[in-house]
Order: structure tokens, then C-alpha cells, then sequence
């Protein structure tokens, strides 16, 4: 498994970073998980296409997580290469009345030459091929969820944006890798977690490595200490389990 970081900025625009998301490479194809502003041409900057991808899971719903889905989309049957493999679309509750309204506001990304699945996940688990996905609510939105990726041994989990919750404790529970957001190093904004609380959600999960993402502009000028197993996330870092 290995885990590109596509971007590990936030909402607010950053020449650093880009909005958050993660290419997932496994043996069972390529992930993508959330399509915020420009994270299709930064797919190409990195040697991958649209057509590259196998499945989106969309962690929740806000522009900084989806909103370049529509280029995705509208790639897939008006790009150079015309897609014919299937799309499968992941989300929590409400992704199906999300892509509805999606597909009324940009009628021309409805499939046209590929079959695409939408399906809803809250809680439970997926298995496509080698891979396992897992997903639970986080504490952030009604739609949100964090994601597991297990393969071969190894683990890769995904917060999204996400305050602290025992399901998110439970989710990244003795992972190899935990992505997580950390808005923050000190300021605590609802519905997202600080360095203190991530510190305390790493005590109680014990995840061998922690790669800090969904970054605010008040990062660039941290000079504290991040202990380990903590990293500060940079656009197009590679991890490998």
C-alpha cells in the first residue's frame, strides 16, 4: 500500500498546500479519497489521471473536500481518454442525494460510456478485492466519516475533517499510519482537532506513525516540538506500508 499526499492544506487558499487528499495505491486499484480544488491536475503533476482511479470516498461534503469532483467527473467522459471502467463513489449518509444535485448543476458529468456506483457508507465495511475499507462517523458533519484501509497486514487510516470521538480512537486503533487532521497547534476551532487533542487521541490509539494534514496558514509559523510518532504532512510526501 502506498499513500501519496496530494494535498495537506485546509479551506483557506495556500500557495504551501493544497486542499486535503490522499491517492491510495493497493493491489486491488487506486483510491482517491476526497476531490478538493484542483486535485485533478495535481494528479498529473504526480503521473496519474482520472482514469487512474478506481474509487473516491468522499469524507464529507464541504468544497474543500469535493468540489473538484465535477472535473473528475466531466474528465472521465470528455477527457483524452474516455473512460469504460466502472467508478465507484463512497460517502456517508447522503452521498446518492449529493451526487443528484451534483449532476443537476453539472448535468454533463453524468456517466456516459462507464457504469458508476454510489454507495452509501456510515459505519461498516467494504471488501474489493485485497483491500478492506472500513468506514465510521466522525464528529465534524452529519455525512462525515473517517476511513480504514487494510491490506496485507498493513493499515492506513483517513480522519477527514473530524473533532475528537471515541470512534475515531477506535477507528485508527493500533494503525500503521494515521492521517489526521490538525486544523491548528493551539487555537480549537468545533467540529476539528488541535495538536493537544490529536496528542491525546494518538495516547489512547497507538498508531505507529501519524502524518498531520488539513493544515491552517498558522502552521507555517510553528516552531514547537511535535513528539513522535507525529509528522507534519507535506504536499507530495509518499508513504509506504
Amino acid at each position: 500500500m502506498k499513500i501519496k499526499m496530494l494535498g495537506t492544506g485546509s479551506c483557506v487558499p495556500s500557495l504551501r498546500r493544497m486542499s486535503p487528499s490522499c491517492l491510495i495505491s493497493t493491489g486491488a486499484g487506486n483510491v482517491l479519497i476526497d476531490v478538493g480544488p484542483s486535485v485533478v491536475r495535481r494528479l498529473l503533476e504526480f503521473g496519474f489521471t482520472a482514469a487512474d482511479v478506481d474509487v473516491i470516498i468522499l469524507t464529507h461534503f464541504h468544497p474543500d473536500h469535493t468540489v473538484d469532483l465535477a472535473t473528475f467527473l466531466f474528465d472521465c467522459n470528455y477527457g483524452e481518454t474516455k473512460r469504460e471502467k466502472p467508478l465507484l463513489i463512497l460517502g456517508g449518509k447522503g452521498v446518492r442525494t449529493f451526487y443528484r444535485r451534483f449532476c443537476r448543476l453539472y448535468p454533463w458529468i453524468d456517466p456516459t460510456g462507464y457504469r458508476l456506483t454510489i454507495r452509501t457508507l456510515p459505519r461498516g465495511r467494504l471488501k474489493l478485492g485485497t483491500l478492506s475499507i472500513e468506514t465510521a462517523p466522525m464528529n465534524h458533519r452529519e455525512e462525515s466519516i473517517g476511513v480504514r484501509l487494510e491490506e496485507n497486514g498493513k493499515s492506513a487510516v483517513f480522519s477527514g475533517d473530524a473533532d475528537y470521538s471515541p470512534s475515531l480512537t477506535d477507528l485508527a486503533s493500533r494503525a500503521d499510519l494515521l492521517v489526521a487532521e490538525c486544523s491548528h497547534p493551539v487555537e480549537k476551532a468545533d467540529g476539528h482537532l488541535n495538536l493537544p487533542v490529536l496528542l491525546e487521541i494518538v495516547d489512547q490509539a497507538h498508531p505507529r506513525q501519524v502524518i498531520m494534514t488539513h493544515l491552517s496558514p498558522e502552521w507555517e509559523h510553528f516552531n514547537g516540538f511535535l513528539p513522535p510518532p507525529l509528522l507534519l504532512g507535506e504536499d507530495g510526501m509518499e508513504i509506504e506500508l
